[in-house]
C-alpha cells in the first residue's frame, strides 16, 4: 500500500517541484504561466472530463451514492464555514479566501491520484466527482464573493460566472453524450483524449509555478482556518456520509479523497478578479499544497480497502 501511494504521489510532487524550479529560475518568461493556466483551465481539463464521462464504463459504480456524499458534504462544509465566519468575524475579503481554501479542490491532483490508484476507472470516478461538485463549489464561491467581497455582483454576473465555467461545461457535455448514448465520434475521440492527457502534467507544472511566485503572509488565523476545514472537516464529513449512506469501495475512496485535496491554484485568479484577498489566497494555496504531501497519504491509507 505504501509503495502504491509513493509511486502515485511522487510524479505529482516532482512535477510541482519542477514547476516551482522553472518559475524561480526564470527558465520561462513570467508571461508563459498565465497562458498555460488558461489553456489548462479552458481547454485541457474540460477535455479530460468530457472524454472521461463520455467514454467511461460506469456499470456497477454507485454514481448516485457518490454524488449524494460529495454534494451533501460540500453543502455541510459551506454551512459550517458560514457559521465559523459568524463567530470569527474575519474581514469580508479575507473570508472569501478562507471559504475557497475550505471547499475548493485541486482537480489536477485529484484526477492524477485517482488514475494512479484505479487506472481508467479512477479517471471515470474523478469525472463523476467533478460533475457532482464542480458546479456546486463554483456556485457557492461566486455567491460568497457576491456577499462578502468589496465588489457587489449583480445576479446576471453571478449566473454568467456559473454557467460559463469551462469545467462545468466539460462535465455537462460528457454527461450529455453518455446519457443520450451518442458518445464521441470516432474521428474526434482521439483528439479529445490527447488534449485530456496533456491536462495533468501541464496543470501540475502550473501549480508549482504558482507556488514559486507566492509569498507567505502573516495572516496565520485565516490560513489555519482554511486548512483545518480542508484537511480535517471536509474529509471527515465525506467519510461519515459514506458510512451513513452505505457508500463503499472505490467510489467511497475517491469521494473522501476529493474532499481532502488542497485548494485549487485557480482560486487565486478568482480572488484577484472578484475582489477577494489575493495575497492571502496565494499563501493558502502554497501551504495547503505542501501540506497535502503529508495529509493525502494518511487519508488514503485510512480509506483504501
Amino acid at each position: 500500500m505504501l509503495h502504491l501511494l509513493l509511486t502515485t504521489l511522487l510524479p505529482i510532487i516532482l512535477l510541482i517541484a519542477l514547476g516551482t524550479f522553472l518559475r524561480i529560475r526564470g527558465f520561462l518568461a513570467d508571461g508563459f504561466w498565465p497562458g498555460a493556466e488558461r489553456l489548462s483551465y479552458y481547454v485541457l481539463l474540460p477535455s479530460l472530463f468530457l472524454h472521461g464521462l463520455a467514454t467511461a464504463n460506469l456499470d456497477g459504480v454507485p454514481v448516485l451514492g457518490m454524488v449524494a456524499v460529495l454534494m451533501l458534504s460540500t453543502v455541510a462544509g459551506a454551512v459550517l464555514l458560514m457559521l465559523y465566519q459568524g463567530i470569527s468575524q474575519h474581514d469580508g475579503a479575507d473570508f472569501t479566501s478562507v471559504f475557497q481554501g475550505g471547499v475548493r479542490f485541486n482537480n489536477y491532483i485529484g484526477a492524477t491520484l485517482a488514475a494512479g490508484i484505479y487506472g481508467t476507472a479512477g479517471i471515470a470516478l474523478a469525472a463523476v466527482a467533478n460533475a457532482a461538485i464542480v458546479p456546486l463549489v463554483n456556485l457557492l464561491c461566486v455567491l460568497v464573493f457576491a456577499r462578502f467581497s468589496a465588489r457587489h455582483s449583480s445576479p446576471l454576473t453571478v449566473l454568467r460566472a456559473i454557467f460559463a465555467n469551462p469545467l462545468i461545461i466539460g462535465c455537462a457535455g460528457g454527461l450529455l453524450l453518455r446519457v443520450t448514448g451518442l458518445g464521441l465520434p470516432a474521428g474526434i475521440e482521439p483528439t479529445v483524449k490527447a488534449l485530456g492527457q496533456a491536462a495533468l502534467p501541464l496543470g501540475l507544472l502550473c501549480v508549482g509555478a504558482a507556488l514559486g511566485g507566492a509569498r507567505v503572509g502573516q495572516q496565520v488565523r485565516p490560513v489555519m482556518a482554511a486548512s483545518g476545514f480542508k484537511f480535517l472537516v471536509m474529509p471527515t464529513l465525506a467519510w461519515a456520509l459514506c458510512r451513513l449512506l452505505g457508500l463503499s469501495g472505490q467510489a467511497a475512496v475517491v469521494a473522501v479523497l476529493f474532499q481532502a485535496l488542497p485548494t485549487a491554484s485557480s482560486s487565486y485568479v478568482m480572488a484577484r478578479q472578484m475582489g477577494g484577498n489575493a495575497p492571502l489566497m496565494a499563501t493558502i494555496i502554497a501551504l495547503q499544497t505542501v501540506t497535502a504531501a503529508a495529509t493525502l497519504p494518511l487519508v488514503l491509507m485510512l480509506t483504501l480497502d
